[in-house]
């Protein structure tokens, strides 16, 4: 083993052009592979988290009109969202986990001790603090206790905190929206939000839902009308997005997605209008996008690791080259080796481990490289959808398995060549 490495060494050192070139290959093989799947794995991570900001694969439910006639109702007929819309959703639906009603206001006056601002109020429920992400930095959540005792407290958004509080802590101080006074019990972390439906979270502030109903509710609307209802559906039904977007006939856009097909049903009956009818009350689906990235991200990804396989199997002709030409070069060698009582495994054995040496240190070298890279790019500012170099376990492992795999086949061969010399014609070999 050690002859065989100090072998390979001599031979590196003696046609140094050469074999820079050769290992070059394996090299840039190995870089592209590491670095190309990093690449792919922070877009991923970076997009998963901007999307569980929003919130955890969720659906909105936003009131509209109706653009289809049904049960004798003329179509444009408005359609109007209540509290109770919420709770049918959960208890006749198979396919919804939470469903939580939501009110809010926009441009309400808010007042501190330290300034005041125009604010978005949103009044939501204890369970919509989990679906849509919304983690403290200090304080306590809501909780059913405020729900139904009708508490006026407020959770305050990170960036309207430092407006309403300065660098100060605001747990426990007063602030007045449209002159009622309500109690901070918590503030929100900083959140990394580049997509919403009403407004940044770190601008806004939270209150129980059924105070936002008795105190702010929606401008000249109906008694107990709502802004939207947030649903989140059961993990089984994530699970079959996948197989419903590969089994499609036609375009994306003519797929009908269970759960708003399923919210349509429902809230259909108790309005009256056809559950077809898309207007009535349109829908953002959160996981489709999550869905829809994730499938680009995937290709993307199989499209990198292609090229970085066919640049290290380049790399791999590239080192059986080099060992054949090393065999010829050594023709003599090999007959003074087996004249002198080599066998044919010791000869085989000898030019397998130089050309699988030349290939893991080309591969280690590649390697270190492609961390080091990683680790370099990782110092720079990232975009919010992207959270760096990501070198996973995985990745490494398939660049490793890979780089073994090719060095076994570059080396296989030219192995086979020298072993199989006859002693008698090796020694008469020149060059």
């Amino acid at each position: 083993m050690r002859e065989a490495f100090v072998q390979s060494l001599q031979n590196l050192r003696a046609n140094k052009l050469r074999s820079f070139l050769t290992m070059f290959g394996i090299l840039w093989g190995v870089v592209s592979i590491v670095v190309l799947a990093a690449t792919g794995q922070g877009f991923q991570v970076g997009n998963e988290h901007v999307l569980r900001e929003l919130g955890q694969n969720i659906a909105i439910v936003f009131p509209g009109r109706t653009s289809m006639q049904a049960g004798g109702e003329r179509a444009g007929r408005q359609v109007v969202l209540k509290a109770d819309d919420a709770r049918a959703l959960e208890a006749e639906s198979p396919l919804v986990a939470v469903a939580t009603p939501e009110i809010e206001r926009d441009g309400v006056s808010v007042k501190s001790r330290y300034n005041s601002a125009a604010v978005s109020i949103q009044g939501v429920e204890p369970s919509y603090q989990i679906i849509r992400t919304l983690d403290l930095e200090y304080g306590r959540s809501m909780n059913w206790q405020d729900e139904q005792q009708v508490h006026r407290v407020a959770i305050i958004g990170a960036d309207m905190t430092e407006q309403l509080f300065g660098k100060r802590n605001a747990l426990g101080e007063s602030v007045s929206l449209n002159g009622i006074p309500y109690t901070v019990i918590g503030k929100l972390r900083k959140k990394d939000q580049d997509s919403n439906y009403s407004g940044p979270d770190n601008n806004k502030i939270f209150v129980p839902f059924s105070a936002m109903a008795q105190d702010l509710p929606v401008p000249d609307g109906e008694p107990g009308q709502l802004s939207d209802i947030i649903v989140a559906p059961k993990p089984w039904v994530l699970a079959e997005l996948p197989g419903i977007l590969e089994s499609r006939t036609g375009g994306i856009e003519d797929i009908t997605w269970p759960l708003a097909r399923e919210v349509r049903r429902v809230l259909a009956s108790r309005h009256g209008f056809d559950p077809d009818d898309k207007d009535a009350v349109p829908i953002w689906d959160t996981s489709l996008e999550t869905l829809l990235f994730a499938r680009m991200i995937d290709n993307m990804r199989q499209f990198f690791l292609i090229v970085g396989f066919v640049t290290l199997a380049l790399g791999g002709i590239g080192v059986m080259n080099i060992m054949l030409v090393a065999v010829k070069e050594r023709t003599r060698e090999i007959g003074v080796r087996k004249a002198l009582g080599a066998t044919t495994w010791n000869v085989e054995r000898q030019f397998f481990l130089e050309g699988f040496f030349l290939t893991l240190l080309s591969g280690g070298i590649g390697m270190g490289l492609a961390l080091g890279l990683c680790a370099l790019v990782n110092l720079a500012p990232m975009p919010e959808r992207f959270a760096g170099m990501i070198v996973s376990w995985q990745s490494g492992a398939m660049a490793i398995g890979t780089l073994v795999v090719i060095g076994v086949a570059a080396a296989t061969l030219p192995a086979r060549r020298a072993a199989q010399l006859p002693p008698v014609e090796a020694l008469r070999f020149e060059m």
